[in-house]
């Protein structure tokens, strides 16, 4: 009798993608995974409405000279809309890069993750991308495109030729608030397995730290401790980036120091405990 399915060795004939690449598997199936909650797709509509706003006022003060008076279209305006995202940057990185991390935890799947070739710096970069993704979406895109609708409703580009650094200041302005956002995010998510302990972690560095600089601001009558918030630090570089009066009295070099600081001990963090467990026969 010839058995029913012959199981000896065959050679694999699958597509081999080569290392390096894993990261955007990861990428892709999470942002599919997250698009398919409801209150996500909500939120991403609510964060584009302050970018309705700033597109009338553009419209507005390229059709009336007049208004500039009243609402000016500067560098200043693109800071502001920068930073009023901010709180859209909070929420969007609460709800998606909470169980980046602590969800595969709580599940084991790290051991299923790193048991595969796949390299661990490719687990945790897919899981970045993730959460990069969606905060460029509500402060990269948006800010671009009011510099692109500001130049059609102006019709010329005198605009850029006298703020021309305002491109450049939109770009990294939007990436360090990103990329302090969604690293923080991410060492917090690998130190638990509960989303919502890491929610509220995440919570709390941010209005603990900006508490102790209201306290220390009361208490010695200056600003520069502004170093110790969170949001301030990223709020002293977004100054400098777009040539505007300093706010804190902190220099700019210690803001990026703590900010350099924060994303190199979530590295840390991430890289002690994103691991696969050794199973010893």
């Amino acid at each position: 009798m010839s058995p029913i399915h012959d199981q000896s060795y065959r050679r694999y004939e699958g597509k081999r993608e080569p290392l390096g690449r894993a990261w955007s598997v990861i990428t892709r199936a999470g942002i599919r995974s997250t698009l398919s909650r409801k209150a996500l797709i909500a939120l991403l509509i609510v964060a584009w409405i302050p970018f309705v706003v700033r597109t009338v006022q553009i419209y507005v003060v390229s059709a009336y000279a007049q208004a500039s008076q009243v609402v000016p279209v500067d560098a200043k305006m693109f800071r502001d809309f920068i930073e009023y995202q901010g709180i859209f940057v909070f929420f969007v990185t609460v709800f998606v890069g909470a169980g980046l991390i602590a969800s595969d935890r709580r599940a084991n799947a790290l051991q299923i993750y790193l048991s595969k070739p796949l390299l661990r710096m490719e687990y945790i970069g897919g899981k970045l991308a993730i959460l990069v993704t969606f905060l460029l979406f509500v402060t990269l895109l948006p800010g671009l495109l009011l510099i692109v609708l500001q130049v059609l409703f102006a019709g010329n580009l005198d605009f850029l030729r006298a703020n021309l650094y305002v491109i450049p200041a939109v770009v990294l302005s939007s990436l360090v608030r990103v990329l302090v956002a969604a690293f923080t995010m991410l060492a917090l998510s690998a130190l638990s397995k509960s989303t919502r302990y890491v929610a509220i972690l995440y919570t709390g560095a941010i209005f603990f730290t900006n508490s102790m600089f209201v306290v220390l601001r009361i208490i010695t009558n200056s600003t520069r401790a502004a170093w110790v918030s969170i949001t301030a630090n990223v709020d002293v570089v977004s100054d400098v980036m777009f040539r505007q009066a300093a706010r804190y009295d902190t220099p700019v070099i210690v803001s990026v120091l703590v900010l350099a600081g924060l994303v190199a001990i979530s590295l840390s963090v991430l890289e002690r405990r994103v691991k696969g467990v050794e199973v010893v026969k």
